[in-house]
């Protein structure tokens, strides 16, 4: 399991905490935000495939904003993936352990 924080841009939350073990999903944990909604996502979410779950939330938009969370968590885990492949990603996403 890597475990990986990202650094939202755009929305209320700071930061997403990541735990992912090849393309399952095994925690989020968002930093600030609406808390009971992003506790639910981060419940949702628990156990599925990052690339299905960054399909579905990506260009998810909160009212007049350009994003929203679930967009951020998308983009948070397709650069989860592209690192995993030995890609070069911004500086948004970090490995920690």
């Amino acid at each position: 399991m890597t475990r990986y924080v990202f650094q939202n841009q755009g929305t209320c939350s700071r930061a997403i905490l990541l735990d992912v073990d090849g393309d399952t999903i095994n925690q989020v944990t968002f930093e600030g935000g609406c808390a009971g909604n992003l506790k639910g996502i981060g419940t949702l979410v628990a156990g599925q495939s990052a690339e299905r779950i960054s399909k579905m939330l990506e260009g998810t938009r909160c009212g007049g904003k350009a994003t929203s969370c679930p967009d951020q968590l998308s983009q948070a885990l397709r650069q989860v993936r592209a690192v995993e492949r030995g890609e070069e990603v911004g500086s948004r996403l970090k490995r920690v352990e």
